[in-house]
């Protein structure tokens, strides 16, 4: 065999074992470079992650309502598996084009359902629950009735900007026994 063809055999082996490393790589980021990068920021030429990357909603639902209500709330568990706190700052959802974040408080006395200063706040490494009768996303000015089993999809947007995105299947519940179409104590 002519020497340039030893070479050229080399040279296309090489080229195969490195397609090979390439195509299992992506494999193992669910099949494209896009999705091994998605959320992934260049800053100064160093490769950042943003807060979407490492927060993921457990377990989402949105409680049934009719339009009558005029307002519902998702809840689910936030979890942040990064090594920096991540702050939920807005939330927006396909049921209304209102939505805002809320707690349960205790304000004279008495429990009220107010706007959540500051956003959720979850921890490094940490967890935080959206429950009835605590903290959630409440879902204002409902254009149509949420039934059992209907999907509301919600998009949470972080303090670094970065947003994610989530369906919360519906849910008949009495969960905390609030009662979203009477306003009283809202603060």
């Amino acid at each position: 065999m002519p020497q340039y063809q030893s070479k050229r055999l080399a040279l296309a082996a090489t080229t195969l074992a490195a397609l090979s490393v390439v195509t299992t790589l992506s494999a193992c980021a669910g099949g494209s470079s896009a999705a091994a990068t998605a959320g992934v920021k260049a800053v100064g030429g160093e490769i950042t992650s943003t807060g979407a990357d490492s927060l993921t909603v457990v377990d989402p639902w949105v409680k049934t309502a009719d339009t009558k209500a005029g307002m519902t709330a998702v809840f689910g568990t936030l979890e942040n598996t990064g090594t920096t706190d991540v702050t939920v700052q807005s939330a927006k959802t396909s049921a209304s084009s209102t939505a805002e974040l809320h707690e349960m408080a205790m304000v004279d006395g008495s429990m009220v359902m107010q706007k959540k200063e500051g956003g959720f706040v979850v921890k490094a490494g940490s967890k935080h629950e959206l429950a009835p009768g605590g903290d959630h996303v409440m879902v204002l000015d409902l254009a149509k009735s949420i039934e059992a089993g209907d999907q509301v999809t919600v998009r949470l947007t972080l303090d670094d900007g970065s947003t994610e995105d989530f369906t919360a299947l519906a849910k008949t519940t009495s969960a905390g026994e609030e009662k979203y179409d009477d306003m009283d104590g809202m603060e």
